[in-house]
C-alpha cells in the first residue's frame, strides 16, 4: 500500500511539444486521487510515460482501465486470454502500426485514451512517435483555420478479411471536452474525405494536412523498455509505432470510450457534382 511519506509525482518533460515521463507513481497501486492527477497531467502533456512498471499484471492493467472509465473491446485485434478489454499488439501476428493515425476514428465516439503497456521489445528500434494536434492546428495559418472550422470529415475502416466496416462523420477540427483547445481531427490511416469538397479538392487538402501534421515539431518520440507504460490523449494526438525492428515486439493496451468529437457546426452542405445527385456521391 501507499503512503502519506511517499514522494509525489515527478514530471519530466521529454520534448517541446509534448510528453513527459511520470517518476514516482505505481500504477498497480494506483488510487483514485492518482487517477484524478494523471488526469491534470494528460491535459497538459498529451501524452505520458510511466518507466519500469513490470509489478502491472494484466489484472491491475484492467483495474486501471477501470479508474479511467467504460473500457472499449476493439472490434477485431487480439485480446488477452482472460480479459475481453486488454487487447494484445503482438509483432508476429502481423500488428504494427506504422502509419500516422488516431485511434478508432471510424467509430461514432472514438476512445478517449489508451494505456499500452510494453512487455517484449526488441533490443534495438521499435521505438513510438506522438504527434499534438493541438499544436498542429495552431500552427496553421488563421485563413486556413477559419476554412477548416467550418468542414467534417469522413472515417472509415473495411478489415481486408471482411467481416467488419465502419463509417463515421467527425468535425475537421475538434474541441476537447475538459481544455477547450481545438485539435486537428484528420489522419492518414482513417480519414477518407472531406463531404463538403469535390473528391479532388478533398484529396488535395487532405493530403497538405496530413503532411503538415506529421512534421518533426509537432512530435516525441519514445524508446520503450520491458514494462513500460504510456497513456495519451487519443483526442489530441496522433501516433506511429516504428517498424525498424526484427525481434518480437509485444504490448497489452486497454482503450477507453470516448465521447462523440465536437466542433463547430459544418458552415457548408454535402459537396453534388454537377449532373449528378446527392444519392450517387
Amino acid at each position: 500500500m501507499r503512503s502519506d511519506s511517499m514522494p509525489r509525482f515527478e514530471v519530466r518533460r521529454l520534448a517541446g511539444a509534448l510528453g513527459a515521463e511520470v517518476h514516482h507513481v505505481r500504477l498497480a497501486e494506483a488510487t483514485v486521487e492518482d487517477i484524478d492527477q494523471i488526469r491534470t497531467l494528460l491535459g497538459e502533456h498529451l501524452v505520458l510515460f510511466f518507466p519500469s512498471q513490470s509489478d502491472l499484471t494484466p489484472e491491475a492493467h484492467v483495474a486501471v482501465g477501470r479508474l479511467f472509465g467504460e473500457m472499449e473491446i476493439h472490434p477485431f485485434l487480439p485480446k488477452f486470454e482472460r480479459h475481453s478489454e486488454l487487447a494484445v499488439l503482438d509483432s508476429a501476428a502481423g500488428v504494427k502500426a506504422d502509419v500516422w493515425h488516431t485511434d478508432v476514428t471510424f467509430s461514432k465516439n472514438p476512445p478517449l485514451a489508451s494505456i499500452l503497456q510494453l512487455v517484449t521489445c526488441p533490443d534495438v528500434g521499435g521505438d513510438t512517435m506522438w504527434s499534438n494536434q493541438q499544436l498542429v492546428y495552431r500552427s496553421l495559418s488563421t485563413p486556413l483555420r477559419d476554412l477548416l472550422d467550418g468542414l467534417t470529415a469522413i472515417h472509415s475502416f473495411s478489415h481486408p478479411r471482411g467481416g467488419f466496416v465502419a463509417e463515421a462523420e467527425h468535425p475537421v477540427v475538434r474541441t476537447h471536452p475538459e481544455t477547450g483547445h481545438r485539435s486537428l481531427y484528420v489522419n492518414r490511416l482513417f480519414t477518407s474525405h472531406i463531404p463538403q469538397l469535390s473528391r479532388a479538392e478533398s484529396d488535395a487538402l487532405l493530403k497538405y494536412l496530413f503532411g503538415f501534421s506529421e512534421q518533426p515539431q509537432f512530435t516525441c518520440r519514445y524508446h520503450w523498455r520491458p514494462g513500460d507504460v504510456a497513456i495519451w490523449d487519443n483526442r489530441a494526438t496522433q501516433h506511429y509505432a516504428i517498424n525498424d525492428y526484427t525481434e518480437r515486439r509485444i504490448g497489452r493496451r486497454v482503450t477507453i470510450l470516448g465521447d462523440e468529437p465536437a466542433g463547430d457546426d459544418p458552415r457548408w452542405t454535402h459537396h453534388v457534382a454537377p449532373g449528378t445527385s446527392a444519392a450517387n456521391q
